[in-house]
């Protein structure tokens, strides 16, 4: 069970994060949403699509990102929120000022890439009922992609998931308002990325669900070989691997598509998708 403020999910199924990129600048679709009325419509029609969540960005994260101001990313994605009531949505933030307008105008759960390891983001989370996905990355986006090394990154990655996890329950956010995310691509090479999604299992064991977002990133175009427009069907199959190794959540630009994927996987478990 997944509790994102008044929506319940009972995780039976996969469950399908649309993204929707409210900046000029994310790698992939930087610029096409970022007016708020084409934004909403096209949160609309990923709902339309088969998403359960829309996860609502006004800073991308992507490598070599530069940083905006909290009044710059809030004009961004304020007017985004207010116009889906009704919708399941995420805000994508690591802003404690951001985190602390979205819950007040609605949204239902935050997608931290610093984990709450900001003090005043998790109280800020602590005293809502909304829910958080803390996720796993090393440097921050201006150099995480320069020298990335691990000793062993599955076993680290887990390791700072499960305290975190540990340091969220001790500030009162029980464990159903949780997810994580080891955080594919955030200071990761090819090499650590596979490693990850070989060994996901070890991840989602961890008593709260696991999202996995791997959608259109570089990882597939270095394997692939295909720009970012082109990488659908690598994004695709990234997320159906990623369910079948234990994800609860696959965040992905291609709604419809992962959607049609993942009934053919839930027909194939005896479900009615």
């Amino acid at each position: 069970m997944l509790s994102c403020a008044q929506f319940q999910f009972d995780l039976s199924r996969p469950l399908v994060m649309g993204i929707v990129n409210a900046t000029p600048d994310s790698f992939s679709d930087g610029g096409l949403y970022n007016r708020h009325d084409a934004a909403i419509a096209y949160a609309r029609q990923l709902m339309e699509e088969g998403a359960d969540i829309i996860d609502i960005g006004g800073e991308s994260t992507r490598p070599g990102a530069q940083a905006v101001s909290v009044e710059e990313e809030l004009a961004r994605v304020l007017p985004v929120i207010e116009g889906l009531h009704g919708v399941p949505i995420s805000i994508d933030t690591f802003k404690p000022e951001v985190m602390k307008a979205a819950v007040a105008a609605g949204v239902h759960m935050i997608n931290d890439i610093n984990a709450l390891q900001d003090e005043a983001a998790m109280n800020i989370v602590a005293g809502s009922n909304v829910a958080v996905c803390l996720m796993h990355k090393q440097g921050n986006p201006q150099t995480m992609q320069q020298q990335p090394e691990y000793a062993d990154v599955v076993s680290e990655v887990g390791a700072f998931l499960r305290a975190r996890i540990e340091a969220a329950l001790a500030a009162g956010i029980a464990r159903e308002r949780m997810l994580i995310d080891p955080g594919f691509g955030f200071g990761k090479t090819l090499h650590h990325n596979l490693l990850l999604l070989r060994e996901l299992n070890e991840l989602a064991g961890m008593g709260v669900p696991l999202l996995a977002g791997l959608s259109r990133k570089s990882m597939l175009g270095a394997i692939t070989g295909q720009d970012t427009q082109h990488r659908m069907a690598a994004s695709v199959a990234a997320a159906l691997i990623a369910v079948q190794r234990g994800a609860s959540i696959v965040r992905v630009h291609d709604v419809k598509e992962t959607v049609d994927a993942l009934k053919i996987w839930n027909a194939i478990r005896g479900e009615k998708g």
